[in-house]
């Protein structure tokens, strides 16, 4: 049996029809290379399996035996892969065109890069706008501070984004669909296992990046529907203190203490807990500009002051960079 061009690994957590939907789009477009399916299920207990083997034999599966998250599963499928590239794609995805032979092609002929991957459109298939490209504006995000250009413009100044010649380039890729070579990971190592989910795919770009250029082709694009195994299969509810999941800020918490040490984790919690009376005072005061009960409408803000709480309980393995499992419970 012949070696495939491209190994594609999916993790599966009771997402059966998104996979289908997914694997659906992936035979239809995808010409001139050969590939193999990996799924690698992350305890659904459910008829996952019955249901993509019935309708794609040749997809090879693999149980983790537990909710593992999305570096180890993805981990585990890098390993059983048999080709010389391998692509990260999740459940939720749609392909609209020949995007893998592209990207295979160019990872084949282009040696200086390093992963490869496309613009994320929505399922209205628009692309989705905002989507962090630099570690510098995902470090600013994470930052509590009044809206508008004089903090913008003074964030940027105390963390800056890397400039590249090459428009196409980037500091990092999202994990929803990232292509690179089993010898770049050979090189750089596999993601990092303490992270749950969220963040990893940062993290990885980081050590990728080392390895050569990250590409994000700016005329290819793929759908990502987004939340296919989250718990209620919506987006959180975004608010000015609140923009964060817990899991997300705690991956991300990890990330800059992992790539920016020890003064960047400790400066961005101690910004945090001086921000939880702060942003109590300033909700009274507005409570007492409009004649309101003192205590009203404060949930926003018991809710910042709970998440920074769960921070703090992975304060310590954070700050010694630790091993362990960062998942929030």
């Amino acid at each position: 049996m012949s070696v495939p061009d491209l190994s594609i690994i999916i993790v599966n957590y009771k997402t059966p029809q998104l996979i289908l939907n997914c694997l659906e789009s992936v035979y239809r477009y995808t010409d001139g290379i050969t590939f193999e399916v990996i799924v690698v299920d992350n305890q659904s207990e459910d008829n996952s399996r019955l249901i993509l083997e019935e309708a794609y034999p040749a997809v090879r599966w693999f149980d983790m035996g537990y909710n593992s998250g999305f570096a180890r599963a993805n981990n585990f499928g890098i390993r059983q892969s048999k080709s010389r590239t391998v692509l990260l794609l999740n459940s939720d995805t749609l392909l609209i065109d020949n995007l893998l032979t592209r990207c295979v092609r160019l990872l084949d002929a282009q040696p200086g890069v390093a992963a490869v991957g496309a613009r994320q459109l929505s399922r209205d298939r628009q692309l989705r706008p905002n989507l962090y490209t630099t570690f510098g504006q995902m470090r600013r995000a994470f930052y509590i501070l009044p809206a508008g250009d004089a903090t913008q413009n003074a964030l940027k100044k105390l963390i800056p984004d890397a400039q590249y010649e090459d428009p196409n380039q980037v500091d990092w890729l999202s994990g929803a669909f990232l292509m690179t070579r089993v010898s770049t990971i050979a090189k750089a190592g596999e993601l990092d296992e303490r992270f749950f989910m969220y963040g990893e795919d940062v993290e990885w770009g980081y050590r990728l990046g080392q390895q050569g250029k990250l590409i994000l082709l700016q005329d290819a694009s793929f759908v990502h529907l987004e939340y296919g195994s989250s718990s209620d299969n919506q987006q959180h509810v975004v608010t000015h203190i609140n923009r964060f999941k817990p899991q997300i800020q705690v991956s991300q918490l990890l990330w800059v203490r992992k790539q920016y040490g020890v003064g960047a984790y400790l400066i961005l919690m101690l910004h945090y807990l001086l921000m939880v009376p702060i942003v109590f005072v300033w909700k009274l005061a507005v409570n007492l500009r409009d004649r309101r009960p003192l205590g009203a409408d404060l949930e926003n803000q018991r809710a910042f002051a709970h998440q920074v709480g769960i921070f703090c309980s992975f304060f310590w393995p954070t700050l010694f960079n630790r091993p362990g499992f960062y998942k929030v419970r």
